[in-house]
């Protein structure tokens, strides 16, 4: 038995590796090709029923993805267009549910407008991960980036509330307005206590106990879980305890980690993060005849037309309320006309059009009980399932495949008034010479006199200030001079690529140690990583 689970596993990660380099040959952002790799090998016969656990999703898959996205989140930038951030994650997730609620009822027959809010709830917040891969390689302003990726930060949150205090109306029957209100601020609040009082313990062994490269990679790995079971145990919000916790601890993570642990951590977590995501798109996809097996009441056609129509709905509310919300506070504030540039329209259309809905939705839906308190089947549960995941589908793969078109097609351009990426990274690394430089002059006069490797040292520094004053002038010049930076950047390539061989070679012969080797080519990765596209 452990054996055949075992294999399913590797099946699965050897099913997402292969699927993943298929859209990556096909230019399809991978997780529209995981959900519709897993769609078709759900259809074929004799492939075991995967049955999704949503225990599984909330608790060992949502808190390493989401801390690793606040990780990664510049807290400047986070903090800058917190407006719009939360209108998004909070205004529009409520504004979502209460639309899908009242649409559901009249539109489904015996849906009580209660599980129209549940329902609500389950498909309001659009995934983070399906927009950062589908963005992935596409030129868009910064701001732009900013507010998707805080918005699907702390969406997740809002909207497992919204499910929560429906779920209970469901339940119960009951549904107090004024109380939720207040659970609500409270279950939020407290759960960014938690968050942050748990990163400080964190804080305090990176900082200042004998921690290896090793125990701080295990650390960064057991943090975001005791943050999300910490929280859900007190029964607040164990989304926003990881978001604040790694929000935290990012901001801080230079006084914490030291150059091996980043190196070593940022590999294990880019890993992890891929195996978690991959597996996770292939399993919507891998759940259809799950969810088709147990509808009842329902016709598939019947399902299928109501998760249609409810996907263009959520779709045309997203349009709906980010433009008024990109244009109306710019209308009635003098102070925000004046500090921000005006969106346009393509911004917002960007914004609106990459509504992806993904895993959490569908976890949301399946955590719905089987059964109400008094044993009687929980109402409509099947044809909930089924229409959630045609939103997931739905918004997916249409939206998904199309945002990249659009987003060509509308020829957005920066507002802001933004230094390019490549001049930044040079200038600061200029900083960080002059500074070196200066550093000798002041305290290492002698040594440079004495020591001949010193010397080289300040010579090395010098060359690479010219070198780096020169790619920064051509850097604000014309086109004309800068296609000599960027020959110069090839050369630099090609002569990593020589020594790179040239490595080969020495290890054939077996003249010196592995560890020498070894520490040589990560010299070499090192450098080659500065001439990569990010992922």
């Amino acid at each position: 038995m452990f054996q055949e689970k075992l294999l399913l596993i590797i099946s699965l990660l050897f099913a997402v590796s292969m699927l993943v380099m298929l859209g990556e040959k096909l230019k399809i952002s991978y997780p529209i090709f995981l959900v519709l790799g897993g769609l078709i090998i759900s259809l074929i016969p004799g492939i075991p029923v995967l049955q999704l656990e949503p225990e599984l999703i909330f608790t060992i898959f949502l808190p390493p993805i989401l801390y690793e996205a606040a990780w990664y989140t510049s807290w400047h930038q986070f903090w800058k267009w917190k407006r719009p951030i939360s209108m998004l994650a909070f205004g529009l997730v409520f504004f979502t549910s209460g639309i899908v609620a009242f649409v559901s009822n009249a539109l489904i027959p015996g849906f009580t407008l209660a599980l129209g809010f549940l329902l609500g709830g389950i498909i309001s917040p659009p995934d983070a991960v399906a927009a950062t891969s589908v963005l992935k390689g596409v030129k868009l302003p910064k701001r732009i980036i900013t507010i998707l990726e805080g918005e699907s930060l702390i969406n997740d949150a809002s909207s497992l509330i919204v499910f929560r205090f429906a779920l209970a109306a469901v339940v119960t029957g009951q549904f107090v307005f004024q109380e939720a209100i207040a659970d609500f601020f409270i279950v939020g609040f407290m759960g960014i206590v938690v968050g942050l009082a748990i990163a400080h313990v964190f804080y305090v062994i990176h900082r200042f106990l004998p921690t290896t490269a090793n125990i701080d990679t295990a650390l960064t790995l057991m943090a975001p879980y005791i943050m999300y079971i910490a929280a859900e145990h007190f029964e607040f919000s164990g989304v926003m305890a990881v978001v604040s916790g790694g929000l935290f601890l990012s901001y801080r993570s230079h006084e914490i980690l030291n150059h091996t642990s980043r190196l070593q951590t940022y590999n294990v977590w880019a890993t992890i993060i891929f195996i978690l995501n991959g597996i996770i798109f292939i399993l919507i996809g891998l759940e259809l005849p799950v969810i088709v097996e147990g509808l009842q009441g329902y016709t598939l056609e019947e399902g299928i037309k109501y998760g249609l129509i409810i996907s263009a709905i959520t779709i045309a509310i997203r349009f709906i309320w980010v433009y008024p919300i990109a244009f109306i506070p710019r209308l009635l504030s003098r102070k925000i006309r004046e500090t921000e540039p005006s969106p346009g329209w393509q911004g917002p259309f960007v914004i609106s059009w990459a509504g992806m809905r993904g895993v959490v939705s569908l976890a949301s839906a399946l955590a719905i009980p089987l059964t109400l308190t008094n044993g009687e089947s929980f109402p409509q549960r099947n044809i909930i399932l089924l229409i959630t995941f045609v939103v997931i589908l739905v918004t997916l793969v249409v939206q998904g495949l199309t945002l990249p078109l659009v987003i060509r097609l509308i020829k957005i351009k920066e507002t802001d008034d933004l230094i390019p990426i490549e001049e930044q990274d040079t200038a600061v690394r200029l900083r960080l010479m002059r500074a070196s430089l200066t550093y000798i002059n002041r305290y290492l006069a002698k040594d440079v006199a004495e020591n001949e490797l010193v010397e080289n040292l300040k010579k090395r520094i010098e060359n690479g200030i010219k070198l780096s004053s020169e790619r920064l002038e051509s850097l604000e010049t014309t086109e004309n001079q800068h296609h000599q930076i960027l020959r110069f950047r090839e050369i630099e390539l090609e002569i990593l690529q020589a020594q790179r061989k040239e490595l080969i070679e020495i290890k054939k012969h077996r003249i010196f140690e592995h560890e020498v080797i070894q520490k040589q080519e990560s010299r070499l990765d090192l450098d080659e990583s500065k001439f990569s596209p990010k992922n």
